[in-house]
């Protein structure tokens, strides 16, 4: 069953969404440093013979720094992921953890809308409608 928020339960909401959208916005950039210092460490394998091993020996590459890199990103995947289940939860459609953005589904003469709202703005302040996005979101004081 869906939950519906209005504007005042939105905020409200805001209050535990917004620090997890943030954290996952860092954790975002985060997981994609690791991501390309794992890309610029590793170098293929080939048949794991003697000469892939000196090759390996030679370039530079560490296996156990790999496997710590593997480790790390793995842990930032799960606080992720537990962060959106979180806000799933909650019954908030989370829309880019870039940009923060999330909708709320709401009520509006008898009809359903979103209640739009990113990182950086002070409250809920915005609504559109269910299939259009965030380019065609309308401010709340058009919502009838």
């Amino acid at each position: 069953m869906t939950r519906f928020y209005d504007v005042d339960g939105a905020n409200q909401a805001l209050i535990e969404v917004g620090p997890l959208l943030a954290t996952l916005a860092d954790q975002r950039s985060e997981l994609i440093r690791l991501r390309d210092r794992a890309l610029a460490a590793h170098t293929p394998s080939g048949s794991g013979g003697t000469a892939d091993r000196e090759a390996d020996a030679t370039s530079g590459s560490d296996p156990d720094e790999s496997r710590r890199l593997r480790l790390r990103m793995q842990g930032v995947i799960d606080q992720m992921s537990a962060a959106v289940a979180r806000i799933d939860a909650l019954g908030i459609a989370l829309r880019d953890i870039e940009s923060g953005l999330i909708d709320f589904p709401a009520l509006a003469s008898g009809r359903q809308v979103w209640l739009c709202w990113r990182i950086g703005e002070a409250g809920v302040t915005h609504w559109h409608e269910l299939d259009s996005g965030f380019s065609a979101r309308r401010t709340l004081d058009e919502l009838s």
